[in-house]
C-alpha cells in the first residue's frame, strides 16, 4: 500500500501544473472578482478626481470651454474674505460637534451595554435618527427650535428666562446646528462604541474586581485603553464627516443669517452649482481635500501615542 500510494503521488504530482501557471490563474481570477470594484473606482472616484484637479486650473462654466488659468483659481481663492469666513464656521462647528458628540456616544454605549431586558429597543431608538433624512431631521429640529411654537423656548420661559431665535441668531445658529448633528449622528458612533466595549475580555474586569480596583478605576485602566482603536476611529469618521457638512445647512438654514451658518461645502456647491464657475468651485474642492487629508494624517501620527490594540 505505502508503494502504491507513493506512486499515486508521484502521478498526481507530474500532472499538476507549474507553480508559476497556478499562481497566474489565481491572479487572474482575483483580478476577474475585483474588476466591478475596480471599473467603479476608475469611472466614479479616480477619473472625476483628475477631472476636477484640471478644472482647478480653469476657468469654466459649463456652457464654454475650458480656458487654462494656471493657480489663478487658488491664488484668488487664498484672497477671498467669505472663503475664509466660512472655513471659520466649518472649523467652529467641528470644535463643537466632535467632542460632544464622541463623549455622548461613549456615555450611551456604556449605558446601554449593559444585560438588562428590552436594552435592544432602546438602542434601536437612538440609531433611528441615524437612517432618517435631513429633511425629517429638519421638521423634528423646527418642532424644538422654532422661536414660538418651539419646546426650547417653552422651557426657557418655565426657567423665566427670555426666548430665542436660535437658527436666526448669528451667535447661536451653529451651535444649534451643532447640537442637532449630533442628536442625528450619535447612535452611529454609539454602536462603534459598542462592538468596542463588547472586543474587552469580561475576565479583566473580573480580576480588577477582586483586586479592588473602583469603578473609577476599572472604566480609567480597562475601558478607555480597551476602546482606544474604537476611539480613533470615530475620531477620524467625525472629522471628515464635519468638514464634508452640507445637507443639514443646506436644509435649515441655507447658511442664513447673513452667511453666519455657511459652511465651506456650502460654499463650494453655490459657486459651481449656482454661479457656474466650475473652476472655481474644483479649486475650494481641492483645498478641502488637502485639509481633510493633513488633518487625518495628524489624527494618524498623534494615535501612536494614546491608542492601544490589544
Amino acid at each position: 500500500m505505502t508503494l502504491l500510494a507513493r506512486r499515486t503521488g508521484q502521478v498526481a504530482a507530474e500532472q499538476r501544473p507549474p507553480a508559476r501557471k497556478r499562481h497566474a490563474g489565481e491572479r487572474l481570477w482575483a483580478f476577474a472578482f475585483a474588476s466591478p470594484y475596480l471599473l467603479h473606482l476608475v469611472a466614479l472616484a479616480a477619473w472625476p478626481l483628475l477631472a476636477s484637479l484640471f478644472f482647478s486650473m480653469t476657468e469654466y462654466d459649463l456652457m464654454s470651454s475650458p480656458r487654462f488659468v494656471g493657480f489663478g483659481n487658488f491664488t484668488r481663492l487664498f484672497e477671498d474674505p467669505v472663503f475664509w469666513r466660512t472655513l471659520g464656521n466649518t472649523a467652529y462647528f467641528a470644535v463643537l460637534f466632535v467632542p460632544v458628540q464622541t463623549a455622548l456616544a461613549l456615555a450611551l454605549a456604556i449605558a446601554l451595554n449593559q444585560r438588562l431586558r428590552g436594552m435592544a429597543l432602546f438602542r434601536a431608538a437612538y440609531f433611528v435618527p441615524v437612517v432618517s433624512s435631513w429633511v425629517v431631521v429638519a421638521y423634528v429640529a423646527d418642532a424644538v427650535f422654532n422661536p414660538q411654537t418651539g419646546i426650547a423656548n417653552q422651557v426657557l420661559g418655565l426657567l423665566g428666562l427670555p426666548a430665542e431665535n436660535w437658527l436666526q441668531d448669528p451667535a447661536l445658529v451653529i451651535p444649534t446646528l451643532a447640537a442637532v448633528a449630533v442628536w442625528k449622528g450619535v447612535g452611529y458612533m454609539m454602536v462603534l462604541f459598542l462592538a468596542g466595549l463588547q472586543a474587552i475580555p469580561e475576565e479583566r474586569y473580573e480580576a480588577a474586581k477582586i483586586d479592588g480596583a473602583s469603578a473609577w478605576n476599572r472604566f480609567r485602566y480597562i475601558t478607555l485603553p480597551g476602546i482606544s482603536g474604537t476611539t480613533f476611529l470615530v475620531l477620524v469618521l467625525t472629522s471628515i464627516e464635519t468638514l464634508q457638512s452640507f445637507e443639514q445647512v443646506f436644509v435649515m438654514t441655507e447658511g442664513g443669517p447673513h452667511g453666519a451658518s455657511e459652511l465651506t461645502v456650502l460654499y463650494l456647491y453655490r459657486q459651481g452649482f449656482q454661479f457656474f464657475q466650475m473652476g472655481y468651485a474644483s479649486a475650494i474642492a481641492w483645498v478641502l481635500f488637502v485639509l481633510v487629508l493633513a488633518l487625518t494624517l495628524v489624527q494618524f501620527r498623534l494615535q501612536r501615542r494614546w491608542v492601544h490594540y490589544a
